[in-house]
């Protein structure tokens, strides 16, 4: 059974035309990467009042979301994006996973 997830990451102040742009021209080897691993309809929404990302995604029940990290081109995306938005000392996202409290199917 496929499962929704949701997060929040942190996006520097002034960088949302910056994010925006780098997402429009994602790499087409990265969102491969992305669907290899189970990953699908998946959105992110910014509120331009706290600079805060949010993200939803759906993962398969076979995914493979914890090998992403150990990708290279995974690893080449939080390099580029690290001077925008908040990150680990590896350039990952720092990430809040978000706890379901209502869903209407």
């Amino acid at each position: 059974m496929n499962e929704r997830i949701a997060f929040r990451m942190r996006l520097n102040p002034g960088q949302a035309s910056e994010y925006k742009r780098r997402h429009d021209e994602i790499w087409p080897e990265l969102v491969e990467t992305l669907r290899g691993a189970g990953v699908s309809d998946y959105s992110i929404w910014l509120d331009p009042e706290t600079n805060c990302l949010f993200a939803t995604l759906i993962r398969t029940s076979d995914h493979t979301m914890g090998r992403l990290p150990g990708t290279e081109i995974v690893k080449r995306w939080w390099g580029a994006m690290a001077d925008i938005m908040e990150t680990h000392e590896d350039n990952s996202p720092m990430e809040c996973e978000l706890v379901p409290v209502f869903h209407m199917a």
